[in-house]
C-alpha cells in the first residue's frame, strides 16, 4: 500500500501545491472490507470543508485517469487536524521541541536509573508515552519526559501523533 501512496503523492502535490495548499500526507488503507484514500492538506491558515471541496474537484479525475487503485475506494480530501498523525520524517522535524504521543507495538524495558522517577517508572507496563521530542534518526525516537531522555527505536513505534493539551 505504501507504493500505491507514493504513487499517489507524486501525481496530486504539483496540483495541490498549485492550488495554495501543502499536501500533508496520503494514507490508503482498509477498514473493513471498504477501503479509503485519504488525502490531508493544510495551509497555515487551516483548512475549510470548501477548501477540501475544491482540491477533491481539482484531483478526482487525476486518481481515475492514473488508475493506480484497482479496487473500488473512497476519496476523502481533510485537513490533518490538531493531533495530527506523525509518519515522515518532514513531520518529525516539524514537530521537534512539541509534545507527541507515542504508541507502541509492545511495552519498552527502561534502564535502572529511572526508578526514582515514578512517572517514567510507570512507563514500564505502558504502550503509550506523551513526550517533547527532542530528537529523531532514521532507527530512533528520543523525548524528553519528566525532564530525562527516553529513547525509543522507531521499529517498536506503531504510530505517533502531535499532542493537544485540551
Amino acid at each position: 500500500m505504501a507504493n500505491i501512496e507514493e504513487k499517489v503523492e507524486s501525481l496530486l502535490k504539483p496540483t495541490i501545491e498549485n492550488l495554495g495548499y501543502e499536501l500533508y500526507d496520503v494514507i490508503y488503507e482498509k477498514e473493513a472490507k471498504d477501503y479509503y484514500l485519504r488525502i490531508f492538506i493544510d495551509t497555515p491558515e487551516g483548512i475549510s470543508l470548501e477548501d477540501c471541496e475544491k482540491v477533491n474537484d481539482a484531483i478526482s479525475d487525476m486518481l481515475d485517469e492514473a488508475n493506480y487503485i484497482k479496487d473500488a475506494y473512497f476519496l476523502e480530501v481533510s485537513s490533518p487536524g490538531i493531533e495530527r498523525v506523525i509518519r515522515k520524517d518532514k513531520h518529525l522535524e516539524e514537530s521537534l521541541e512539541k509534545e507527541i504521543t507515542i504508541n507502541l507495538f509492545k511495552p519498552i524495558n527502561l534502564e535502572e536509573d529511572t526508578k526514582q522517577n515514578s512517572k517514567i517508572k510507570k512507563l514500564k507496563s505502558l504502550k503509550q508515552i506523551d513526550g517533547i521530542l527532542k530528537s529523531f534518526n532514521e532507527n530512533e525516537i528520543c523525548l524528553i519526559v519528566e525532564n530525562k531522555e527516553l529513547i525509543i527505536e522507531r521499529k517498536n513505534i506503531s504510530n505517533m501523533k502531535l499532542k493537544y493539551n485540551w
